[in-house]
């Protein structure tokens, strides 16, 4: 089980969260533009939702979701369980994780520039491990029970 988030990064991530509703389609979109660069990964998505928009808008919907609830987990427990049924039936692995945050959080950056500094990236990551640890483990229960 990961470590809990600090209360600063909790802090940090809920403050970013109007930042998110206004810019987080541009975000995910930057991300995937990013993340898109490793042939292996895009073929793990359905290029379809991408080109229709409809991925990038799913993620930003659920990067705020986590922004506003990030000290409510609980509240965001079927939206896990959805991403992970997911991630399961598109083949997604713990492996996969870096790549993501590595694109995630520079994409911030691109789109936010100056306004974002180290200390949000470094919530941001911290808040990108602690969810995804949550999903390895959901995943890893949910490919071992179809195993």
């Amino acid at each position: 089980m990961a470590e809990p988030l600090s209360p600063e990064t909790i802090a940090i991530v809920k403050a970013t969260a109007p930042v998110l509703q206004k810019h987080g389609l541009e975000i995910t979109t930057r991300m995937y533009e990013r993340l898109f660069v490793d042939p292996e990964i895009k073929a793990l998505f359905d290029q379809a939702e991408q080109a229709s928009g409809a991925q990038p808008k799913r993620l930003a919907a659920a990067i705020l979701a986590y922004a506003k609830n990030v000290d409510n987990l609980a509240a965001f427990g079927p939206s896990v369980e959805r991403m992970a049924e997911r991630h399961v039936a598109t083949h997604v692995k713990p492996e996969h994780y870096p790549a993501v945050a590595n694109a995630l959080l520079p994409a911030i950056k691109d789109v936010l520039g100056d306004a974002v500094d180290q200390r949000i990236l470094d919530a941001w990551g911290e808040a990108y491990w602690f969810l995804a640890d949550i999903m390895i483990g959901r995943e890893t229960q949910i490919y071992d029970q179809a195993a």
